[in-house]
């Protein structure tokens, strides 16, 4: 399979559209426009019945003690995980691409309804639903995608990676609420290729020079 976007550059920084935050010179960081990338793929393998799309975060901190503290950075040696934006499944076999903001184009405080979509399709929840869990004003169940909004004080530019799964069923077997990690294992047993393409992103004004204008 082959893989690109129409809204950002493969390994370059994604647009500030895209994100759920963008860089502000006053308060630091303001809510971005959140808005999903165009993703187009080909080359999809015989036997396709459904598609299964994830937006994956692969440096977030592992521990949060010194997230956005003003006095520090996140060291960029700190062990990092996994942070899941996105988790699309049961797309048809007939579509080969997303329409950018089709899927988001605001941020939702307390997050957006799911899982199921008016095309028969299906969202999981992203971890903004347990980042937010604590928060009065933005708690709630995230589904669908969200964007990047790596802490503003991270020594680490994030590496986003949004990858398409080609499944061997129309419909995934798990039902009612899930999320990224739910879905890995289940996709991995279904898959009979994938494509991916990584984008980069920023809030930290020391390195605010590797992101373009939003």
């Amino acid at each position: 399979m082959k893989l690109r976007s129409d809204s950002f550059a493969a390994g370059q920084p994604l647009p500030g559209k895209l994100a759920f935050a963008r860089p502000d010179p006053a308060t630091r960081v303001a809510l971005a426009d959140n808005r999903n990338p165009h993703l187009a793929w080909d080359e999809v393998p015989e036997g396709t019945q459904s598609f299964a799309v994830l937006c994956v975060d692969h440096d977030a901190p592992s521990k949060p003690d010194d997230v956005n503290h003003p006095d520090r950075e996140v060291p960029a040696d700190l062990p990092r995980a996994d942070f899941y934006h996105w988790i699309l499944l049961d797309l048809p076999a007939g579509v080969r691409a997303l329409d950018e903001g089709v899927y988001s184009s605001q941020v939702s405080p307390r997050g957006k309804p799911g899982p199921e979509l008016p095309d028969g399709s299906r969202q999981g929840i992203n971890d903004y639903t347990q980042w937010f869990a604590t928060d009065h004003d933005m708690n709630g169940d995230y589904y669908g995608y969200d964007g990047a909004c790596p802490p503003w004080n991270d020594a680490l530019v994030h590496r986003y990676e949004f990858i398409v799964h080609a499944l061997d069923v129309d419909r995934l077997p798990l039902e009612g609420r899930f999320d990224g990690r739910q879905v890995q294992d289940l996709i991995a047993r279904h898959s009979l290729g994938s494509a991916s393409i990584t984008g980069t992103y920023t809030l930290n004004a020391r390195l605010l020079p590797a992101t373009p204008d939003a």
